[in-house]
């Protein structure tokens, strides 16, 4: 785990925002795989991908301790650990205290997060140049397209939306069939002083294509489902439903942000679905990762690509 302990020892700064500090996944660092670092302002988390022993955890705590007593003299150490498999996590808290309600900062928002509780912590943070994207994006649009209208689908905390309202967008719907999730998403939005423009609709997309019509046409779609949900998504089955809508949901020139975070499907499962459901996209790129997340095979990191509709 040395390369994890070089880089606690090299921490420039107390950390300030949410973000990855060490990603093991990528595969840059040999013999590092199962762990990865974050900040939870003012929190760390630290998890494994594979079990710990005591030993281990006793010396990555006792490395971050000394780094933190030098950033950050006479303030505690909080510290998360979570280990995690593909279906479970169990977490625990190392030392410290973790505040409730938890709130962090990313990019210049403001977002609730959960540390203690459930795989996910409330904010992706690989989608950080996802969310930058549409805020840049949405920024320059709304010059030239007035009442910009975004649809962000599988909305989980609704970090896309918040962003989008922020860049100027006159409306965002967001649909997640989890209603505890929008829930949070509303938090979010009421922690950045955003009270107009957002509607959350806890509905299942699948069931909910009427409605989700009726709102639109949408200049933006943010298409960011799990990879794999049981009974409710299969990336390889269901990615499919959703690029086929594309085409009616956009409006002339809009744009589309597909997103994918599977290691066993690449860019490629993209192209080729949206070449057979909607051949009239035009790609336009593909958003790099944070530098964070660095990985040794980017097929197998997440994947962010931008299509856009025929301008008419």
């Amino acid at each position: 785990m040395q390369p994890l302990l070089d880089a606690i020892t090299a921490l420039p700064a107390a950390p300030t925002e949410a973000q990855r500090l060490f990603h093991g996944r990528g595969g840059a660092f040999p013999g590092c795989e199962p762990w990865a670092l974050d900040a939870y302002p003012p929190v760390f988390l630290l998890t494994s991908y594979q079990p710990a022993t005591d030993d281990d955890l006793a010396t990555i705590q006792s490395a971050l301790a000394a780094r933190w007593a030098e950033l950050a003299p006479g303030e505690p150490l909080n510290l998360v650990f979570q280990h995690r498999d593909e279906v479970r996590a169990t977490t625990q808290l190392l030392c410290g205290s973790v505040p409730d309600p938890h709130v962090v900062t990313a990019q210049g928002a403001r977002f609730k997060v959960h540390l203690m509780r459930a795989m996910n912590h409330g904010l992706f943070l690989d989608m950080a140049e996802g969310r930058r994207w549409v805020r840049e994006h949405v920024t320059r649009a709304v010059a030239t397209r007035p009442g910009f209208k975004v649809l962000n689908l599988f909305a989980y905390t609704c970090a896309f939306s918040v962003v989008a309202l922020q860049a100027g967008a006159a409306k965002v719907v967001n649909v997640d069939m989890a209603a505890g999730a929008l829930n949070t998403g509303k938090q979010n939005h009421q922690l950045n002083g955003l009270t107009q423009g957002a509607s959350f609709l806890p509905h299942d997309i699948f069931s909910s294509w009427g409605k989700i019509g009726r709102e639109g046409p949408y200049d933006l779609i943010v298409l960011d489902p799990p990879t794999y949900q049981k009974g409710s998504f299969v990336a390889e089955k269901d990615y499919a439903r959703l690029v086929r809508r594309l085409p009616g949901l956009l409006t002339p020139g809009g744009h589309a942000l597909l997103c994918l975070n599977s290691p066993k499907l690449g860019p490629g499962f993209l192209h080729d679905l949206v070449a057979a459901e909607a051949p009239d996209l035009v790609f336009q790129g593909r958003l790099p990762n944070p530098a964070a997340f660095v990985d040794d095979e980017p097929e197998r990191a997440l994947k962010v690509l931008v299509y856009s509709s025929p301008s008419g």
